[in-house]
């Protein structure tokens, strides 16, 4: 098997802007007694937020944390804010990426962690969110991956229902400050698709859950690990386009073609407020290319 986590001490190649944190410096002594939990932040011109997010973690109450910070070359303030914190941070490196999803996996090559989580550079963590991930991780020591439950401005994401995924977004809380699976159980995944635009998370929570058949677990409803702030990639995605992705992903993983055009048909009828903005040309496109 192709190893991916934690391949790389540092990142490597043409057009870093830069580079630094306490890796760099020394050699950091791992904790035996306790879980090592790596946090990756990827952030690109977000200075407004950045900040916040990174204060949220170094204020965590569970100390065991190792934390990256890759920025794709940003033009704001973003990297300044980085560097006000470096000594604090395991790892940053700033250079130009793919994307989101590309920007990820430099990240994932980097993680040493026993468990890997994502936080985004506008979410924020709960200052015991860790300490709630480490009894879970201690009380249950053959469960793959955790989700927390997340707040929004809407109301709290919560628990996770595997047999939801055929069918429907709405199986688990969040990516973003709610997600943290094992290194080992990543290694299986293996990276995000730079195949898609808004919802490889998708994709890689079908490959883990369907394909390796992975095992999870969700904190209860009050265990909030972080804050989940209103935008993020796929909240200015255009809402048939997010839509095609999505159900394309569910058929490049052989989902059945037969389920999933009765599925299409349903969610475009429930969806009929939006049917204004509907493309019938680019649905002719989207059935005819995978379906005929």
């Amino acid at each position: 098997m192709n190893k991916l986590i934690g391949t790389n001490f540092r990142i490597k190649g043409n057009g870093i802007i830069f580079e630094g944190g306490k890796r760099l410096l020394q050699n950091k002594n791992k904790n035996e007694t306790k879980p090592l939990i790596t946090l990756i932040t990827v952030v690109k011109n977000n200075e407004k937020y950045l900040e916040k997010t990174i204060k949220s973690v170094l204020n965590q109450s569970y100390k065991e944390i190792e934390y990256i910070i890759v920025d794709g070359g940003s033009k704001d303030d973003s990297l300044n804010i980085i560097k006000k914190y470096s000594d604090q941070i395991d790892y940053v490196v700033s250079q130009n990426d793919k994307g989101l999803w590309d920007a990820m996996n430099k990240g994932l090559s980097l993680a040493t962690g026993d468990l890997i989580g994502i936080v985004n550079s506008d979410d924020t963590l709960r200052p015991n969110a860790l300490e709630t991930l480490n009894k879970y991780y201690l009380n249950y020591p053959d469960i793959d991956f955790f989700f927390g439950s997340v707040k929004k401005h809407w109301g709290i994401l919560h628990g996770y229902r595997p047999w939801k995924i055929k069918y429907s977004w709405f199986f688990y809380s969040s990516h973003s400050t709610g997600f943290y699976i094992k290194k080992e159980a990543a290694e299986k995944v293996g990276k995000y698709s730079l195949k898609y635009k808004y919802s490889s998370d998708f994709d890689y929570f079908y490959r883990m859950i369907v394909h390796q058949k992975l095992r999870g677990i969700s904190t209860k409803k009050n265990e909030i690990f972080g804050d989940f702030s209103p935008g993020g990639i796929s909240s200015y995605a255009d809402f048939w386009e997010h839509f095609y992705e999505k159900n394309q992903i569910r058929i490049d993983n052989k989902q059945n073609k037969f389920f999933l055009i009765v599925l299409i048909f349903l969610k475009i009828i429930y969806n009929y407020k939006r049917i204004k903005s509907f493309k019938f040309k680019e649905f002719q496109i989207f059935i005819k290319q995978n379906f005929f």
